[in-house]
């Protein structure tokens, strides 16, 4: 039990060190300095936490971080810093927990430590990521009023009943695993967008071209799956938003062609499972929104869950205006020129790019060839 109760308060400092190693610092060094907490005899390594130098220089930065944390993007910045400064501070109140048992065991759970607390920090920093779109600083402030009070809340559990805290944890860091993808990509995203608009013109375009061709690699996945006779009015980089069965945050290219008007296909590819998709999608509203990291277009279908957005950057807003007006032309097109589906059927692609079968979207088709 006693060995149970180390790691737990362990890990449990590592983790909680990835939302604020300030404040877990600081907070623990009270506890010590007042007695708030009895330190067993294993925990002797932590009651360096309760000096006076660390408490100053502690408090000191968490009173600093306390009001940087509430301001709209400069909070962003301050997790952007604090990525390689919390991991590191997780595993070192992690390994300063055990006692140093030996070097090597040292060395294998610090590194361990150190992956939970980014793993926490990657979670915290996508969450303001997304957060830091909304024009209003509230939601800010009220996430990290949230964020200190989970910090606090679980220390106690965490000095009150180890054990507890552990089965917490483990059901914590099973999420994590589950989502921390999502939140890699939603990151790269938002640090892509954040990119495209600093590097956006002084002098904003007042026309832009179609862009008319594909990467090779999608020219050949909409070759294969739509059976090469096409000709392609314009392909747009985009990433793709709110889609059932695409997927947020995800990068891609929406086509249409000159053969079929009054419909849209995305191309995205996954490279962990490096495998490609497409999605044909018709019958659909369109809408054009202007957010501040980028333009944001939905196709609405008549149809319950029948949503679909994609984001274009801010460097583009001429051309994300050009093509929501294509597809409103295109829309407007099939609802007065009704048209015959062909019957497709499924060819599989070539061997060295596998392609799952297509799921079907709401108010759309998996895409084929023609037979």
């Amino acid at each position: 039990m006693e060995v149970l109760q180390t790691l737990a308060v362990a890990l449990g400092l590592a983790a909680l060190s990835g939302y604020s190693f300030y404040l877990t610092v600081f907070a623990s060094g009270l506890a010590i300095r007042f007695d708030w907490i009895q330190l067993a005899p294993q925990f002797d390594t932590l009651s360096v936490l309760g000096s006076t130098t660390v408490l100053v220089v502690s408090g000191v930065l968490f009173f600093l971080e306390f009001f940087v944390d509430k301001v709209p993007w400069v909070d962003s910045i301050w997790d952007a810093v604090h990525t390689i400064i919390r991991p590191f501070g997780g595993a070192f109140l992690a390994v300063e927990t055990l006692g140093h048992p030996n070097t090597v065991f040292d060395v294998l759970f610090g590194i361990f430590a150190g992956s939970l607390t980014f793993a926490a920090h990657s979670v915290k920093a996508g969450t303001r990521l997304v957060v830091n779109q909304s024009p209003e600083p509230y939601s800010n402030i009220g996430v990290s009023l949230l964020e200190e009070t989970l910090v606090v809340v679980a220390l106690a559990v965490l000095w009150l009943s180890p054990v507890t805290a552990f089965g917490g944890l483990l059901l914590a860091f099973a999420v994590a695993i589950l989502f921390l993808p999502r939140v890699w990509r939603a990151i790269r995203v938002r640090i892509w967008f954040i990119i495209q608009k600093l590097n956006q013109p002084a002098q904003p375009r007042t026309r832009e071209d179609f862009p008319r061709r594909l990467p090779a690699r999608f020219n050949h996945v909409f070759r294969k799956m739509h059976g090469g006779h096409y000709t392609i009015s314009w392909a747009a980089l985009c990433v793709s938003g709110r889609a059932r069965q695409i997927g947020r945050d995800r990068f891609g290219y929406l086509v249409v062609t000159e053969e079929e008007r009054a419909k849209v296909f995305f191309l995205t590819r996954s490279w962990l499972r490096g495998t490609a998709r497409m999605f044909e999608i018709e019958e659909f509203e369109v809408l054009l929104e202007a957010r501040f990291l980028f333009d944001e277009l939905h196709l609405a279908g008549n149809g319950k869950g029948q949503r679909y957005t994609f984001k274009f950057d801010r460097g583009r807003s001429i051309l994300a205006a050009r093509i929501a007006a294509d597809l409103e032309e295109r829309a407007k097109h099939a609802k007065t020129t009704p048209a015959l589906a062909p019957t497709r059927e499924t060819v599989p692609a070539s061997p060295d790019e596998l392609f799952h079968p297509q799921p079907t979207l709401p108010g759309a088709r998996p895409l084929a060839n023609d037979t």
